[in-house]
C-alpha cells in the first residue's frame, strides 16, 4: 500500500477508536445507572455511590513512582553504558516503576490504616 493512503487514514482511525471509548462509555455508565434505579435505590444512595472519593495520599502515591521511574532510568542507562546492551533502559524502567505503584500503594494502605484506628 501506498505510504501517504496509509497516512491519510492513522488520523481517521484513530477518531473513530477514540469516539467509540467515548460513546460506549457513556452508554455502560447510563445502563449502570438504570439497572441501580430498577434495583430500588433512591436519589442519596445513587448520589452517594457516585461521589469521588478523595485519595488523601495520591501525593505520596506519585512521588514513590517517580523516584522510582528515575531510579529505573539511570540505572538502565548505567547497565546499558556498561554492558552495550540496548534491553536493559526499558527492563528497569518497566521494573522499577511496577515496584514503585507496589510500594506507593503499600505505604498508602498502610497509612490510612494508621489514621483509622488512631
Amino acid at each position: 500500500m501506498d505510504e501517504r493512503i496509509v497516512a491519510v487514514f492513522i488520523p481517521i482511525i484513530i477518531t473513530l477508536v477514540a469516539g467509540l471509548v467515548f460513546v460506549t462509555f457513556i452508554y455502560f455508565r447510563s445502563r449502570e445507572k438504570q439497572m441501580l434505579i430498577e434495583k430500588g435505590m433512591d436519589a442519596e444512595t445513587i448520589k452517594s455511590f457516585y461521589e469521588n472519593k478523595k485519595d488523601n495520599y495520591l501525593m505520596l502515591k506519585i512521588g514513590v513512582i517517580s523516584i522510582a521511574f528515575g531510579l529505573g532510568l539511570g540505572l538502565g542507562l548505567m547497565l546499558e553504558d556498561w554492558s552495550g546492551k540496548d534491553y536493559w533502559v526499558p527492563f528497569f524502567i518497566f521494573s522499577f516503576t511496577g515496584v514503585g505503584f507496589v510500594i506507593g500503594n503499600l505505604t498508602a494502605h498502610r497509612l490510612e490504616k494508621k489514621n483509622i484506628s488512631a
